[in-house]
């Protein structure tokens, strides 16, 4: 395709997708049964965190940490003991991944909000010093060398692609229906998309990717387009590769 039958095509797929409907088979129900803000927040990036795999048994897994936190995860969180929880495995994150995680947001929401934490980095521009930051912040509780493997790293390589898609859901517009807007600190201009092997196939084969790996320069390769396209929205165009590659056969 030409670049501007590119846009009018990713602009179609991404308004087709990106409705009420999309919520039934994503994770990102589970974020909208809570209304508080700190409850959404934390919902969404212990979801996000987990996000690998079969969708449904994500959202099973996902099940599992509402019941473990109860109707007000906020104040689960605050109250939180360290080896309090019951067993939780989900693929290879496990209880002691998920008492660091309690503990670490525990240590964040004392000291601030899960927002500020994605501050701007004073040396890396843009969402990836964003991540960086973060990321350095969260580690700073103890914690076993093992579960820094559930949090990407951008400096790395990663892509990032469960941090990106939880930024996406805090901060893109919820006039939609879909994502929730409730972050305000971080504009949606700055938003990465989140990277699976859906997205990836459907850029290659729409000629957005040429590298081969599923990583951090294959993702800047992909948004130097759709920040072309859309600079004020571009990670609008994740509903779009998303659901061509995981709802349609043929492309």
């Amino acid at each position: 395709m030409e670049p501007e039958e590119l846009k009018e095509y990713l602009d179609f797929k991404a308004d087709q997708y990106e409705n009420p409907n999309f919520i039934e088979s994503d994770p990102i129900q589970l974020v909208h049964q809570f209304n508080n803000r700190e409850d959404m927040e934390i919902i969404g990036f212990l979801v996000s965190t987990i996000a690998w795999g079969n969708r449904k048994m994500i959202i099973r897994s996902g099940e599992k940490l509402i019941d473990i936190m109860g109707s007000s995860p906020h104040d689960f969180i605050m109250n939180y003991k360290e080896k309090t929880q019951p067993a939780f495995v989900h693929r290879t994150f496990n209880s002691n991944d998920l008492d660091f995680y309690f503990r670490a947001l525990h240590a964040i929401y004392q000291n601030g909000t899960l927002e500020k934490a994605f501050a701007v980095h004073p040396e890396i521009e843009g969402i990836k010093g964003r991540i960086v930051n973060f990321r350095n912040e969260f580690i700073r509780t103890d914690h076993l060398p093992r579960s820094e493997k559930h949090l990407s790293n951008p400096i790395k390589n990663s892509a990032s692609k469960r941090l990106n898609m939880f930024l996406r859901w805090m901060v893109r517009s919820p006039k939609k229906g879909v994502d929730l807007g409730i972050w305000k600190e971080i504009d949606p201009s700055e938003l990465y998309i989140p990277l699976d092997v859906h997205t990836s196939t459907t850029a290659r084969k729409l000629g957005l990717l040429t590298r081969k790996q599923d990583n951090w320069k294959a993702l800047e390769e992909i948004m130097d387009t759709l920040k072309r396209f859309n600079p004020d929205d571009p990670a609008k165009y994740d509903f779009a590769l998303f659901g061509v590659g995981a709802f349609e056969e043929d492309l």
